[in-house]
């Protein structure tokens, strides 16, 4: 398996010329610290450290996976020191409070970490990516008590974190949780019952796991109006805030997966576990879905890591080997056959492994940026327009970038044809680690729910909302040669949502026959007005990073507009057709 550094120029280019990272922080006035040299370096110095530590374990953490051991888990060899290695070097604590020993640098570049620690070892990027929701959640809604006693060890890496929802029963369904909480007399809770598919839920990389663990207080209401959540160590803290007792916790198996076998998924077991309830009684899974958002951005770009790797190295073997000669003639004639980059079919796999790459990647650096406005502007309008755009955009980013993500892995494996079924390339092993990545976090047809009925018809009252504005005014404003285009999928994609509004109305099982097509039009149109901000990038560039860099942008656009966009036509039609065809058929005909 090929360990090929991550794409730091595609990278760069994104986050300098695209999105101009100077101007946005220079706007909102903070890390004005870090211009584009500074923050590139940074950037550049987590993909060796990640490229020379990380990357060596990916396939050996895919094939020994992890180990469960009474209510202990080994993590796969070399994965304890690389995360020493990790925190070590400052890592862990990147965008961390400096109240708590963080660094304090930015959102966004916490945010490339997590792509790279994906695109690296994708096994191992659960462990740290964890951690860093725990500690945020806790940054935000515990007590100053709480944030002394479990923040330090945090923020350092030297503890983990998890997040705890579902349960044997439920799933999606959160307010059929029954993990039960009593109150003590010391204002602590003792908290029962068992959880499942709890990622990094116990592993041997830290001393202590800080649990965040939805449950029901005695008194609380039913449904999802009352369920709390409460912080439950792994380790119970003496008075010097050091891990001195273990709490009655543990795991009670490990589960035995299709993919992502480095990353510890666990059955957790709570026995009357001390805890300490965070925020108010009965308000935790709306504390619970600022981790889970988080998380949902964070997933996606999973998605676009494990697209990005599975391209770089389809882009090599292309490049490598010998198969056929081009229908125009021989490339390389002094050679027994040409390499299959020069076959049509082959390019067009690529391209559009590029083209999902690439135009994700700008739009998730752009929820990014929207995520550093609602931490630090001073604006409040400015905030309010910011949260309304990631709400909109969250279920798309999980969801879209995630399923093309099945799409680019699947022609990664295609492209080295019977030599990407064989375990020894790796192409197969980032197909099977990239199909979770449309599972945690809510599926993609929860994804779409949330889009269609949470997002459109209720917050946005069956509108597209603010990224139909700023679609619309680069149209206006910026001449590119595919604003006729985009203007055309921007109209068919309000016209749609038009029609699922008035639809809903007449008969509420259309939002759900329409979801995931209306959620990948969505995804389709936006990455398109991203192609076309990228090709004007490319167009009007700095020059610093080489004609056939800019070049290859610009071309790259012109495909995604002729060959993927056009994928909204059908999925229109597929949409007016309507609910009937779906719950026409009783359950006995099926």
């Amino acid at each position: 398996m090929a360990n090929i550094p991550a794409p730091v120029k595609d990278i760069q280019f994104i986050a300098d010329e695209v999105l101009d990272l100077a101007a946005h922080y220079q706007k909102l006035g903070v890390h004005q610290d870090i211009d584009v040299e500074t923050f590139m370096t940074i950037v550049d110095e987590a993909s060796k450290f990640l490229h020379e530590h990380a990357g060596p374990l990916n396939r050996n953490a895919d094939e020994q996976g992890c180990r469960h051991e009474g209510q202990s888990v080994q993590t796969p060899d070399g994965f304890v020191e690389l995360y020493k290695a990790y925190c070590e070097s400052g890592w862990a604590a990147l965008d961390g409070d400096e109240a708590y020993g963080g660094q304090g640098l930015s959102y966004w570049l916490q945010l490339i970490l997590g792509e790279l620690n994906t695109y690296y070892c994708p096994g191992w990027s659960n462990y740290p990516g964890l951690t860093h929701g725990a500690r945020e959640l806790i940054e935000h809604f515990a007590t100053d008590e709480l944030k002394a006693k479990f923040l330090p060890g945090l923020t350092s890496g030297e503890w983990a974190g998890t997040m705890c929802l579902t349960e044997p029963h439920c799933g999606t369904d959160l307010g059929l949780v029954n993990t039960a909480a009593k109150p003590n007399d010391d204002g602590t809770y003792n908290v029962t019952g068992t959880k499942i598919f709890i990622t990094s839920g116990e592993h041997d990389l830290t001393d202590n796991i800080v649990h965040l663990v939805l449950a029901r207080l005695p008194d609380a209401p039913k449904g999802t109006k009352g369920i709390s959540l409460f912080l439950i160590p792994k380790m119970l803290l003496n008075e010097q805030n050091e891990p001195a007792e273990r709490n009655t916790l543990g795991a009670a198996s490990i589960e035995h997966k299709m993919g992502l076998n480095g990353s510890a998924t666990c059955v957790m077991n709570f026995d009357e576990a001390k805890g300490y309830l965070i925020g108010n009684a009965n308000e935790g899974l709306k504390i619970m879905f600022t981790m889970m958002n988080g998380a949902r951005l964070n997933t996606g770009i999973q998605g676009l890591s494990a697209t990005q790797a599975s391209y770089e190295n389809a882009l090599v073997y292309a490049k490598e080997r010998l198969q056929m000669r081009s229908a125009t003639g021989p490339k390389l004639p002094e050679k027994p056959a040409d390499p299959i980059i020069v076959h049509p079919d082959v390019r067009r796999m690529l391209l559009t492994q590029k083209a999902f790459a690439e135009g994700n990647r700008a739009l998730a650096y752009f929820a990014g940026q929207q995520i550093e406005i609602i931490k630090h502007s001073q604006d409040q309008n400015e905030v309010a327009r910011a949260d309304r755009l990631l709400a909109f955009l969250t279920p798309i980013i999980k969801a879209f970038l995630t399923e093309v993500a099945m799409e680019a892995t699947n022609y990664g494996v295609q492209i080295f044809g019977g030599h990407g079924y064989i375990r020894e390339h790796g192409q197969e092993q980032w197909h099977r680690d990239a199909k979770i990545f449309t599972l945690y976090e809510g599926t993609t047809g929860i994804q779409a729910l949330d889009l269609t009925g949470r997002k459109m018809l209720m917050m946005q009252k069956g509108q597209i909302g603010e990224m139909a504005d700023i679609i619309q005014n680069f149209i206006n404003e910026t001449p590119t040669p595919h604003n006729d285009a985009l203007q055309s999928y921007l109209d068919m994609w309000q016209e749609t949502t038009s029609f699922i509004t008035q639809q809903a109305m007449k008969n509420p099982d259309e939002v759900g026959a329409a979801s995931v097509d209306y959620l990948m039009m969505s995804g389709y149109v936006i990455l398109a007005y991203f192609w076309a901000q990228l090709h004007n990038s490319a167009e009007n560039n700095k020059g610093q990073l080489g004609a056939d860099f800019y070049n290859g942008k610009k071309k790259t656009a012109a495909f995604y507009f002729a060959k993927i966009l056009p994928r909204c036509h059908a999925l229109k039609a597929t949409i007016m057709t309507g609910a009937d065809p779906l719950m026409d058929m009783a359950e006995s005909e099926f």
